[in-house]
Parts: C-alpha cells; sequence; structure tokens
C-alpha cells in the first residue's frame, strides 16, 4: 500500500487532523505542534487524543511526522535563539509523547556566517541536550537545498550531524524530493545513483521518511520553491518511479505542495494511480 498523506492544519486537533486525512484518501498526514513562523503552541487535549488513536488504529493510519517550527535555529550565532530552539524542540518532544511511536522532523538550520562545522556542532550539541533514552519520537533531519548559510545541503553534512549524536538510534532523516534536487542531486534523472550516493554517506537504513515534492527551479539552484506535482522541474515521470523503487516503496510519503484539500485529494489519487503494487 502506498502511505501517502500532506500537511494538516492542526488547529482543530488531531481528530479532526485524521477525520480530514481519511476524507481526502490519505494514510497519514504531517501537522505543526505550535505557530510554525512563532512559538505559540496550544493545550493538547487528551480526549482529542484518544479518540484521534482509536480512529487511526481503526484505519490502520501510518506514522504520523510533525514538523519543527520554521523559526527554529539551533546553529544561529545568537544565543538567545538557539536557547529558544533548544526549550522549543525538548517541549515539541514532550508532546510527541501523546502519540507515541510517530516521528517529528525539523530544519538543521543556518550557521549565519559562523561556519558549516561550527553549525554542525552546534545542531548535535541540541540534539544530544534533549534526546533521551525513554523518548518513543524518532527525530527526523531534513535534507536542505543548500541555499545562504543552511547546514544540511549535502549528504555529508547531514552524516556529520549524525555522527555526533550519542542516542543515534533515536534519529533518522526526512528526504524532501524538492530540497535534494535543489541541492544538486538528480533524483529525476539518476534516482539510483542519488540512493546509492545517500546509502554511501548516510545509510538507507536511516531513511524513514520523504516529502514529496516538485520543484519550481531547476537542478542545482539552491533555492526551496515547492511545486505541485507534475508540475514542476522533477516531474510526474520521476515520482513515479520515485514512489516505486524498491527501496523507497515501504516509506510514508507527505506532500507539502501549493495546495489546498482539493488539490491534495486530486495528489493523493494521481500518486495512488501511478502505485504498481
Amino acid at each position: 500500500m502506498l502511505n501517502i498523506g500532506c500537511h494538516l492544519s492542526s488547529s482543530k486537533g488531531f481528530l479532526a487532523m485524521g477525520r480530514t486525512a481519511l476524507a481526502i484518501g490519505a494514510s497519514t498526514f504531517q501537522f505543526f505542534l505550535r505557530n510554525p513562523r512563532g512559538g505559540a503552541a496550544k493545550n493538547i487535549d487528551p480526549l482529542d487524543v484518544e479518540a484521534f488513536l482509536e480512529l487511526a488504529a481503526a484505519h490502520s493510519l501510518a506514522p504520523l511526522l510533525a514538523h519543527a517550527s520554521y523559526t527554529l535555529n539551533p546553529c544561529s550565532a545568537d544565543a538567545k535563539t538557539r536557547s529558544f530552539a533548544l526549550e522549543t524542540m525538548r517541549d515539541d518532544l514532550a508532546r510527541m509523547e501523546y502519540l507515541p511511536g510517530n516521528m517529528y522532523t525539523f530544519h538543521p538550520g543556518s550557521h549565519v556566517g559562523q561556519g558549516t562545522q561550527v553549525g554542525i556542532a552546534l545542531i548535535a550539541d541540541q540534539l544530544n541536550a534533549v534526546l533521551t533514552r525513554e523518548m518513543t519520537t524518532t527525530v527526523l533531519l531534513e535534507t536542505m537545498s543548500g541555499k545562504g548559510s543552511e547546514v544540511g545541503g549535502t549528504f555529508r553534512q547531514m552524516r556529520e550531524i549524525l555522527d555526533r549524536v550519542e542516542l543515534a538510534e533515536k534519529m533518522g532523516v526526512c528526504l524532501d524530493t524538492c530540497h535534494v534536487h535543489d541541492a544538486g542531486y538528480d533524483i529525476a534523472c539518476d534516482l539510483e545513483g542519488v540512493l546509492a550516493e545517500f546509502d554511501k554517506t548516510i545509510g538507507l537504513e536511516r531513511l524513514r521518511a520523504i516529502h514529496i515534492n516538485d520543484s519550481l527551479n531547476p537542478l542545482g539552484s539552491h533555492k526551496d520553491r515547492h511545486a505541485r506535482i507534475g508540475h514542476g522541474h522533477i516531474g510526474l515521470e520521476a515520482f513515479t518511479r520515485i514512489i516505486n523503487h524498491p527501496k523507497l516503496r515501504h516509506l510514508p510519503f507527505y506532500l507539502e505542495t501549493p495546495n489546498e484539500l482539493p488539490g491534495y485529494a486530486e495528489e493523493i489519487a494521481l500518486l495512488r494511480g501511478a502505485w504498481k503494487g
């Protein structure tokens, strides 16, 4: 079965997100735990969570993916910004334990002039401060496009972060198709080569989720502008190969394309139609 979903608004709670996902043909979804461009987080309603977990079990929903706020920058040059990132991520991971066994992804951040190696060390320091042996959530580094001073625009940088994390079993990677394309990895014309490089550098066993997005920009542009599936430089044929690849087809896929719910429903149906299960 193709496990695919999209990003849903968490404003009405988990049960509402679950019902919405099912209504548009999704078998999972991604969500923000708090304001994506701020720090505010709503209280979690245990009754809402209980009702959602019953719904998820009844419909065999695939693992959920929570996304950290975009404002988190664990490798900022500013100590207050790093402290905000640490405390916010710690709180996010505590909230995730209401939904045990799911995943949480975040953008590694921007070193803002300190240099990549300093950025890598600071990101790993934060992870070592927030990860615990007791937590059930898997934390995912998201691959980035390499714009500006972003860390995570190469597989090597991702590996260097992971190598510094003490509780390595709590970590994984979320591959964003738009980001890696914009970073220069040719997933459209050389998917086998990209996967071989990922496996050699990071290890495919650490790949736990895929953000499935087309790109408005050509290969290696080092930008980050998502497009609807088949409406960008990656193209539908490439996505058909991606979702059916024997090393990827078991993973959950999450759409982050510029869409409202009807558009997501269309893309989910399109990709299910391309599934060769």
